[in-house]
């Protein structure tokens, strides 16, 4: 035993010891005669016996040995059903540990990873220290013969664990705050390393693409003072966890981008997501059947993401004009159900298919803060629309949508950063004209960003694409 208690809390199980052969000779012979009787006792005493010796040994080692071990395996179930969420969570947090002490690593690529993890291979060993307190990780796998597949061939049958050992003293803290960190930590190593996703909806259900949008903030044509403005509020909403959890709100934030076509709108979105690591999930309201089928959808999505609603004044009639919009249906209804019954007897069109979306106002009112809302965390809900005066007050008011930002047509210092990306040049003589003609001008970034597009005719001539550019300000001035 070791004469410092504090010592012995933060040395690896084990470790200690001088090196006298004799001492190591002499365990040798213990460590053997116990063998030798503990075969003849599993042989020859029943199993009752042998099992009330077990326990009590196991009792009687637990008050000398002063460490305690924890093991996470990797499935859950005898039948390997369903990975661990734990044990991925731990084997991401290790990751960084293991290919800075382990000697043996294991690498591969995820499912839905998109870059390499290294772990520890079996039967290795990482030490962590976490407020002071040093703990040690194992990786282990149990082996067993599980199924024959022929004569000479056996299915083995590979149950993988991690177990965590740690002294008895610092049980509270590890069953706590520790294993909370370790949990949370490697779930976001999990995000950062994961391909995110482009979803979209069909009925109650998303498919998705991978998301590769180039688009960042340093591209992104607008304002400088408004971009900083909305990179510092994501930035602070990404880190606002235990804000949201203190002041008793869902962990949410909703964005208004609005402003004419070809401001930039999906770009921003883009970047949104480039720049937190989030997912996008672009719902298409008109192919939601009803408000039932909108929850469900909601249900779904997941945390670190951006759920998008574009043009909304389009998706569907939330202008508070819906009763007109029905007395005019009403007209043809008729024609319509006749259409659609001819249409189902020739198996063109199912059930479902037959009426319209049905989402109110009141339903998406309740999916952007209503109790369904708080369903996951860390998401922004961002609506788009052309019109924003067109939009319902109570849809776009404080709280519902957070920050509204309003995407105009193209200004001087919008210009310039689409200068410096497509034509590569930060000042020219022609400049001072094209500031002049954006004040009184009405022209996208997007029709802004055309002019400056690669031209065969023009070569690498900045000035011929800027004369381009004038041109096109001064054919605006006058239409304006």
């Amino acid at each position: 035993m070791w004469k410092n208690g504090e010592r012995q809390k933060n040395m690896k199980p084990g470790a200690g010891g001088g090196d006298n052969n004799n001492m190591f000779g002499y365990i040798g012979s213990i460590i053997a005669s116990f063998m030798f009787f503990w075969a003849i006792f599993e042989k020859f005493f029943p199993f009752q016996i042998r099992n009330q010796a077990q326990k009590h040994t196991l009792r009687f080692f637990s008050f000398v040995y002063p460490y305690i071990q924890i093991t996470f395996n990797e499935f859950i179930g005898d039948r390997h059903m369903s990975r661990s969420d734990a044990y991925s969570s731990i084997e991401n947090y290790l990751s960084s540990k293991a290919t800075t002490q382990a000697k043996r690593l294991k690498g591969d690529i995820g499912k839905n990873n998109q870059k390499l993890l290294l772990t520890m291979d079996d039967h290795e060993e990482v030490c962590d220290e976490f407020n002071g307190v040093k703990l040690w990780w194992n990786s282990g796998k149990n082996v067993a013969k599980s199924q024959t597949l022929s004569l000479h061939n056996t299915l083995a049958d590979e149950k993988r664990y991690y177990k965590l050992t740690f002294h008895k003293s610092h049980r509270e803290m590890v069953l706590g705050t520790y294993l909370d960190h370790v949990m949370r930590e490697g779930k976001a190593v999990m995000v950062r390393n994961r391909q995110r996703k482009l979803y979209t909806n069909s009925g109650t259900f998303w498919s998705h693409v991978v998301f590769e949008h180039p688009a960042t903030f340093e591209t992104v044509a607008m304002d400088q003072e408004l971009k900083r403005r909305i990179i510092d509020d994501l930035v602070t909403f990404s880190n606002s966890r235990e804000f949201y959890a203190r002041i008793g709100r869902p962990w949410k934030r909703g964005y208004l981008l609005f402003g004419p076509p070809g401001t930039g709108k999906s770009t921003m979105i883009a970047g949104m997501a480039n720049l937190l690591g989030y997912d996008i999930y672009d719902l298409e309201l008109t192919a939601v059947k009803d408000n039932t089928e909108l929850r469900k959808l909601l249900i779904e999505t997941s945390s670190k993401s951006i759920i998008v609603i574009e043009d909304i004044d389009c998706s569907l009639d939330l202008t508070g004009q819906r009763r007109k919009k029905v007395e005019r249906a009403k007209e043809d209804e008729e024609h319509e159900e006749e259409k659609d019954q001819r249409r189902k007897k020739q198996g063109g069109l199912k059930e479902g298919d037959v009426k319209s979306s049905q989402v109110t106002l009141s339903g998406l009112l309740n999916f952007i803060d209503g109790l369904w809302s708080a369903c996951g965390g860390e998401r922004l809900i961002v609506f788009t629309t052309n019109y924003v005066e067109k939009l319902d007050p109570a849809l776009v008011r404080r709280g519902r949508m957070d920050m509204h930002i309003e995407l105009s047509y193209c200004g001087f210092e919008a210009f310039k950063l689409l200068a410096k990306n497509y034509l590569n040049i930060e000042s020219h003589h022609l400049f001072e004209t094209i500031s002049e003609l954006l004040k009184h001008s009405k022209i996208t970034p997007a029709d802004v960003a055309e002019h400056l597009m690669p031209k065969a005719s023009f070569g690498d001539d900045p000035e011929l694409y800027l004369k381009a550019l004038i041109q096109a300000l001064e054919e605006s001035k006058v239409e304006t």
